[in-house]
């Protein structure tokens, strides 16, 4: 079992400290503004999981890394026959998951879900599939109910521009109080090797009803996209990118650019210099209809490619790269960074830029907010580095708060206690140094915990 006390400094005065504050925030609604949950598993109110493995292991990239990289095989993990095995496979491997994020988050939800108390491994296995299989069949374990079971206030799922948003469609007319909404997520259309890059343009005039022939045409598709998308309840918009940088081009050079590109011609220089134009036409737009944009860069994506070839993208192997903000940034910084209703909120993977480069410039600009330590940084110890190195010189109130970016729906409620755990730590050991006070403490452990997500989203 997981023990009441874990993460909490073991002196006396601070871990006392820490259990009061954590108690403020325990339960909590939870605000979950950017993951990768599929929405289609809330529009039908009578839906089912269909079995542990399907529920727990598959949909979770950390874990199919992890014991690939022990040498079981995607086909055996990704197999639709005989859950049971995989599951058994999976539990006589679970001792690999010791000290990890994602042994504490299983372990949750085994405990706080499924009322899980038997450590899984070999032996008790078969037992613990039937104790979740006979949940999964309960009425109480629908999605929907689930939802409300975690005690999940807003929900917002990561969407391509050319998403018709049914299923958010299906569950807003539906009635339920659920409140899941859709991001705006344009890489499909805008990063020029990506895969589809052609028919997804296709798709994006058949979508927007513009016909698309040119880059200004092109534009105003994209702009009708996210005014959809903000008349479904989008709040925010999510790119990735090799490199944060930003350029504007003039309209004859992304044009000549994006003709290229209907003709199958672009240069790997064509597409850097055309994702960096549109991630700043992204914060320009952004500043027009008040959309949040984050951007998250430095991810080697699908790096293993026998991998990606036989199972697709999102199996665990995309790797973390060296990232400069400073320089990239200043193009869109110099035009957008002191605008009131523009914000972006930076991600990295690159933990030597939070106190050289992105504190420093969410210290300084207006418009920019740091997002949570996250993917592989999305553990106590990453917590613990994000909270040294970015706190001093951005301020709490330059951060996001937390989102889980997970598409592993029942991990949502581990991640979360696991930073306000380490919220309420770290405060306690600011208050018992005499640094804040208990009034600030309590404050600011509420903050760390929704109010900070709930304002730099905009979900208020």
């Amino acid at each position: 079992m997981l023990a009441a006390e874990r993460f909490f400094d073991p002196d006396p005065r601070q871990l006392s400290t820490a259990l009061d504050l954590y108690a403020l925030v325990r339960d909590l609604p939870i605000i979950s503004p950017h993951g990768h949950v599929d929405p289609s598993l809330f529009s039908d109110p009578n839906q089912r999981f269909g079995n542990p493995v399907e529920l727990l292991l598959q949909p979770d990239h950390y874990v199919l890394r992890m014991l690939y990289s022990q040498g079981i095989s995607y086909e055996r993990l990704l197999s639709k026959e005989n859950p049971r095995q995989i599951w058994q496979l999976f539990a006589e491997h679970f001792y690999l998951f010791c000290g990890t994020p994602s042994g504490i988050w299983l372990t949750h939800s085994l405990e706080a879900v499924f009322d899980v108390t038997e450590k899984l491994n070999g032996e008790s296995a078969p037992m613990i599939y039937d104790q979740i299989q006979t949940s999964l069949s309960s009425p109480a374990y629908t999605p929907r109910n689930l939802f409300n079971k975690i005690n999940i206030e807003v929900l917002a799922t990561t969407d391509g521009a050319t998403d018709t948003l049914k299923h958010h469609q299906i569950i807003r007319s539906s009635g339920w109080s659920g409140r899941i909404i859709p991001t705006f997520r344009p890489d499909g259309v805008t990063n020029l090797e990506a895969p589809g890059w052609r028919e997804n343009i296709d798709t994006l005039s058949t979508v927007s009803g513009v016909t698309i022939s040119n880059y200004s045409s092109y534009i105003v598709a994209l702009e009708q996209r996210r005014s959809f998308f903000r008349s479904m309840g989008a709040t925010a918009t999510d790119s990735a990118a090799v490199s944060p940088a930003t350029e504007k081009l003039t309209n004859a050079e992304a044009d000549a650019i994006f003709q290229r590109a209907l003709h199958g011609k672009v240069t790997p220089t064509d597409a850097a210099r055309f994702t960096a134009n549109m991630l700043y036409e992204m914060a320009r737009m952004s500043v027009e209809d008040g959309l949040v944009m984050q951007l998250h860069p430095g991810s080697c994506r699908n790096y293993n490619s026998k991998i990606y070839s036989q199972f697709g993208a999102d199996r665990g192997f995309d790797i973390p790269m060296s990232t400069e903000y400073t320089h990239n940034l200043h193009p869109l910084l110099e035009s957008f960074g002191n605008q009131p209703n523009f914000t972006l909120i930076l991600f990295t993977l690159d933990e030597t830029t939070y106190s050289r480069e992105l504190a420093t410039l969410a210290g300084a600009y207006p418009a920019v907010k740091l997002g949570p330590p996250w993917w592989f940084h999305d553990s106590w110890n990453g917590m613990r580095r994000y909270f040294d190195q970015v706190m001093e010189t951005a301020g709490i109130y330059n951060t996001a708060g937390f989102n889980d970016d997970t598409r592993a729906f029942l991990s949502i409620p581990a991640r979360h206690d696991v930073w306000r755990r380490a919220a309420a730590n770290w405060l306690a050991g600011l208050l018992v140094r005499g640094v804040i006070d208990l009034s600030d403490a309590e404050t600011l452990v509420v903050e760390l915990a929704a109010g900070l997500a709930k304002k730099a989203y905009r979900l208020s």
